[in-house]
């Protein structure tokens, strides 16, 4: 089942892209479907994409592919109707026109700084930074500042903006965001040995740090980086 969001979402991504061939921007969605801000365009957008009804073309930041239209969609006067024993009607968007590209910027929480190197307190902020919709997937983003040099064999140096994707479970080798004792976060590898967990540096200066399990959250694993370049 979709939302009355998310069904009013589709329908106007297919409208645009019968009309013109091209998906509409991030802004167009925005004002169309009276929203505040692009990030609740962006979780619209990932919703009906993790559930099949749309698709993001690579290497497009404006380039979506309706897969099927909910079931109590209308289909276009133009189209024949779909025999009554179907539950989705699939329309893709047309192939004469190349989508242009296009400069979406989504606004994510950014939640302070965290430390690459020794945990320090994880700092719960109000702000927020503008990042290219191209570089985030499906899910729901928060921004960290790196402080620290432990991850910089991992390419991620201080003064980076780590993108992060919420989660509260990751596998053994991803880099994440671990709250230690509920009060201090770090960005490290993860590995799991029995009831232990081991935060792995990517600096040969630094040694791994050992916790009990219970003492260590997953928050986010890491999605990308921003850098900024003086």
């Amino acid at each position: 089942m979709l939302t009355a969001k998310q069904h009013e979402l589709i329908r106007f991504i297919q409208q645009k892209l019968e009309e013109t061939g091209i998906s509409p921007s991030f802004e167009e969605m925005k004002e169309a479907l009276d929203l505040k801000s692009k990030s609740g365009v962006h979780r619209l957008i990932s919703a009906l994409e993790e559930r099949g009804f749309i698709r993001r073309l690579p290497n497009r930041a404006r380039a979506l592919e309706v897969i099927k239209l909910p079931e109590d969609s209308v289909t276009s006067p133009s189209k024949p109707a779909a025999p009554a024993n179907d539950t989705v009607v699939a329309v893709h968007a047309p192939k004469t026109a190349a989508p242009e590209p296009a400069n979406d910027i989504i606004e994510v929480p950014l939640h302070g700084r965290i430390a690459a190197g020794a945990p320090i307190e994880a700092i719960e902020g109000q702000a927020s930074m503008p990042v290219p919709a191209a570089l985030l997937g499906p899910g729901d983003h928060y921004a960290l500042e790196v402080s620290g040099d432990s991850m910089i064999e991992a390419g991620i140096f201080d003064g980076d903006f780590a993108l992060v994707k919420r989660a509260e479970t990751a596998r053994d080798g991803e880099i994440v965001v671990a709250l230690v004792d509920n009060e201090e976060a770090t960005l490290k590898y993860l590995r799991k040995e029995g009831g232990m967990v081991r935060l792995d540096p990517a600096n040969g200066a630094y040694e791994p740090q050992i916790y009990e399990a219970g003492r260590v959250k997953v928050q986010g694993k890491l999605a990308g980086l921003l850098r900024r370049y003086h």
